[in-house]
């Protein structure tokens, strides 16, 4: 079994390619001044807006963060709210040279806007969203799949990383399948609510929510194991918030994994990304499903207890794994 020290160190120099939808994560600070004159609200003073990498480009800084070298494909808009994504994952050291830009589209953006009273802790109170494109045109389609071949060239591991904002297409996904198979390495999808669409894939991590939403609320281990079948999946890890994870594995029996850390997060934004990120790495690096998907496990741990759009560093995971080091021996490192 490997140590925790091997197990962080096998991440260096993997190389994950993360194909999918891209997203401008905007947090909007300000000050709560007065109530208006011209309606009972609240008069918000602007203090700052940080642009962060969100959707797929989280999940590339991730793999970043942990060691791994992300490989990132993707489509973004010729417009401020584009400029200040790629800015913003190169700075996070992820490279832009496969992202795709285009005129015809507008960068996918989420703007939590958080607000408080002078010195007191700012609260999200709405979000607004621009950018969704349920379709791409063709051509940037195109220009997509050659872009995840190429790139899959050199890749351990492959990541579809689909929020239904139009990148993942059943053209692009089934290139990522034909990479996969050819180069023999593993293929992970994160579906939002698509997940039917995709069959073929090595696994995939839904969470609790997008299960029900195939399966009903009243699910049981057994229907799940009957969705992993039915997508042609080796194995199904299926995230519950504060309860954990759920792995189901062909040949095995179901391997559930309790949450790591408190059970109160302090934001959930992001935390697929990073589960996402950290089980394709670890499969990367040869790790077993149920050791990845424990690796995972003590990553989303790392990120719900930060705040905003964040991710889980190689230090941190070193540290979590170590402290429980006989959990992670008891699925098969």
């Amino acid at each position: 079994m490997r140590t925790s020290s091997e197990t962080i160190r096998s991440f260096a120099g993997k190389r994950v390619l993360i194909a999918g939808d891209l997203v401008a994560d905007q947090f909007l600070h300000g000050t709560i001044a007065r109530v208006s004159r011209e309606a009972p609200v609240f008069i918000l003073e602007h203090d700052e807006t940080r642009t962060v990498p969100g959707g797929a480009a989280n999940a590339a800084v991730n793999v970043a963060s942990m060691g791994g070298e992300p490989i990132l494909v993707g489509v973004v808009g010729n417009d401020p709210n584009g400029r200040l994504l790629e800015n913003a994952i190169q700075r996070a050291g992820v490279g832009c040279e496969r992202v795709v830009r285009h005129d015809d589209v507008s960068t996918t953006t989420k703007v939590r806007v958080l607000a408080g009273q002078q010195y007191a802790g700012r609260q999200q109170v709405i979000r607004i969203d621009y950018g969704r494109q349920e379709e791409l045109p063709d051509a940037i389609t195109d220009r997509s799949c050659s872009a995840l071949t190429e790139a899959a060239m050199s890749a351990d591991a492959i990541v579809v990383s689909d929020y239904n904002y139009g990148v993942v297409s059943p053209k692009l996904f089934a290139a990522a399948i034909d990479a996969s198979k050819d180069r023999g390495i593993p293929l992970v999808i994160d579906s939002r609510f698509r997940l039917p669409l995709f069959v073929g894939a090595t696994s995939a991590t839904p969470n609790q929510d997008e299960v029900e939403q195939i399966l009903g609320k009243n699910f049981t281990f057994e229907s799940c194991e009957m969705l992993r079948r039915k997508l042609g999946l080796e194995s199904l890890l299926m995230t519950r918030g504060n309860q954990g994870m759920v792995l189901f594995e062909s040949g095995r029996e179901p391997l559930e994994m309790a949450a790591v850390g408190p059970t109160e997060p302090v934001d959930v934004t992001g935390a697929g990304d990073t589960v996402i990120a950290a089980y394709a790495l670890g499969l990367a690096a040869g790790l077993s499903f149920g050791y990845a998907a424990e690796v995972a496990n003590h990553a989303g741990g790392i990120v719900v207890m930060k705040k905003g759009t964040a991710s889980a560093t190689a230090q941190e995971l070193f540290e979590s794994l170590q402290q429980n080091a006989s959990v992670s021996a008891e699925v098969g490192a």
